[in-house]
């Protein structure tokens, strides 16, 4: 039986159009998964299909949750639908959670919201929702705040607000894109359970192929707001007919080789790293606790290397990492780089800072949206004694748009007038300026599609020609990690457990949860015809 079932539906804001034609069915106890590049026009059809359109947004066609339009619905019949009937699972749970209410709170209100019952029997109602989606009472009480809670705790609370009333639909926009392999498969797991037991439809929003070819029973494939294919799963991916459909599946598994590493002498050094946290009095005269999160680490990176961290939410990867780059100072063990401290004394060498740069997670959050693209990537000179100035500083801004792909007139212009990944190349132009001799990258693709990752990856190779770079390379993204990088790091609980050559380790890992690990990242299907 058909559940939800979009009609031609075009959507414009303003005079702009932003979807054309879009048709498909949704039934009840369906996973239909819609994919494309950012900017295809996918959370906008999430929003569609629950009417949560920005002001001057205006729709032609039908949006038919059963036999109700909910195009001719009034705003206020339109409240008493979501939540109730149609559920939402947003991407970042930590914006999408009130800080200052508690999980049961926040549950119990949707609760609250469509049934005339008391506070008391809605915030039951809420804890059996919570242990529903794997946070039971006894670990993790109503009085949780949600800063209490890991990435992966934090929507599995979303996604018990979404479902507390077993809504008929349920639509996820990219619930998993910020999580590590583990907690994926763990929410992926959920959601497919929830679909089985209460026979509800699913919206999966994702630019993650490996996750769509393992979970929909449907895929629908958008570009610049149409619908370029749709089918069963098993029957478009044996048949896709439309060259963008294998331009993203073949981008999904793209490879690149590394120019060789030299690796002749090291370049950074950490020997016997760890680092404490207080933690609060127990007693009113108590003594502050101590919570170890780095335990004994070693490593070396080489002149040259590419060495990649892997490991979950909370194992200590970004801990180690504020203090390689001297942001905190650690309370055992040693940290050079050339030869000399990372911390000096009690103070972080300014002389060694200046030899490494960091390229984040989120582009757009890492620039200030007042400043030109200019004075963005010349940040770095801020660091040193000497800066270039006047035509010597315009040079080195050209040739740092050129080296990412960039041209020297994007120097003139503001980081909003970018993609994604151009934003990403201009972070990467910045982080490479002052030539520094190590750059961190801290989930630099994560948040990027499929096509852009892709091509953000080959930069690092033409970089890797161009400047034989060495780099730390954080991610959670398994099969990034193993094409970019020469050796690996697996962390668990604060320590290494495991690290070596990186094709070893992936091939023959030796450690259960180096195992665990590779087992939980999604795999794409080999499809004939498709070459990454």
């Amino acid at each position: 039986m058909t559940l939800l079932s979009l009609q031609d539906l075009d959507l414009s804001i303003h005079s702009f159009g932003i979807l054309k034609g879009v048709t498909f069915d949704i039934a009840e106890g369906e996973i239909v998964a819609v994919t494309g590049e950012s900017g295809s026009g996918k959370s906008m059809t999430a929003l569609a299909a629950m009417q949560l359109l920005p002001l001057g947004a205006y729709t032609k066609g039908r949006i038919m949750l059963g036999e109700t339009d909910l195009t001719r619905l009034s705003e206020r019949d339109l409240c008493k639908i979501r939540g109730n009937d149609i559920g939402m699972v947003f991407q970042e749970p930590m914006t999408a959670l009130n800080p200052v209410k508690t999980i049961g709170e926040q549950v119990a209100e949707t609760i609250l919201i469509h049934k005339s019952t008391s506070k008391a029997e809605a915030m039951a109602d809420a804890a059996r929702t919570l242990t529903r989606v794997g946070l039971p009472q006894d670990r993790f009480p109503l009085s949780r705040f949600p800063h209490e809670l890991s990435g992966g705790q934090r929507q599995r609370v979303v996604i018990a607000m979404a479902i507390a009333l077993r809504p008929r639909l349920l639509i996820a926009d990219e619930p998993t894109t910020a999580l590590d392999v583990t907690t994926q498969a763990q929410i992926l797991d959920l959601l497919k359970t929830l679909v089985r037991e209460d026979g509800m439809g699913l919206m999966m929003i994702t630019h993650d192929l490996a996750v769509v070819a393992d979970m929909a029973d449907r895929i629908i494939v958008m570009r610049n707001g149409e619908i370029v294919e749709q089918g069963a799963t098993q029957s478009l991916l044996a048949n896709m007919r439309h060259p963008y459909t294998r331009m993203l599946f073949a981008a999904s598994s793209h490879q690149v080789r590394l120019p060789p590493s030299p690796a002749d002498r090291p370049l950074l050094q950490v020997t016997n790293v760890s680092r404490d946290y207080r933690t609060p009095r127990k007693t009113l005269f108590g003594k502050p606790g101590k919570f170890r999160a780095v335990k004994n680490v070693s490593f070396s990176l080489g002149h040259g290397e590419r060495l990649g961290l892997v490991g979950e939410s909370g194992c200590g990867k970004s801990t180690l990492t504020r203090a390689l780059l001297g942001l905190e100072q650690v309370q055992e063990g040693t940290i050079m780089l050339g030869g000399e401290p990372v911390y000096a004394g009690n103070k972080p060498n300014l002389a060694v800072r200046r030899r490494m740069q960091v390229v984040f997670q989120d582009p757009y959050g890492s620039f200030n949206p007042r400043h030109r693209v200019a004075r963005q990537i010349t940040e770095p000179y801020y660091l040193l004694d000497t800066p270039p100035t006047g035509a010597a500083r315009q040079k080195a801004v050209d040739e740092a748009l050129i080296a990412v792909g960039l041209t020297p007139a994007d120097a003139h212009k503001y980081i909003h007038e970018f993609s994604g990944g151009q934003r990403q190349r201009i972070a990467i132009a910045r982080a490479l300026i002052i030539r520094p001799d190590l750059i961190v990258f801290d989930e630099a693709v994560s948040a990027l599609d499929v096509s852009v990752r892709a091509q953000i990856l080959d930069l690092l190779v033409e970089l890797c020609n161009a400047y034989s770079l060495s780099y730390l390379f954080i991610s959670h993204d398994l099969s990034v990690v193993r094409t970019i990088t020469d050796r690996v790091l697996v962390m668990k609980s604060g320590e290494i457990v495991e690290q070596g050559a990186t094709e070893q380790v992936f091939s023959n890992p030796q450690h259960p949860y180096t195992k665990s690990l590779i087992d939980a990242a999604p795999v794409l299907p080999e499809i004939k015809g498709v070459h990454p």
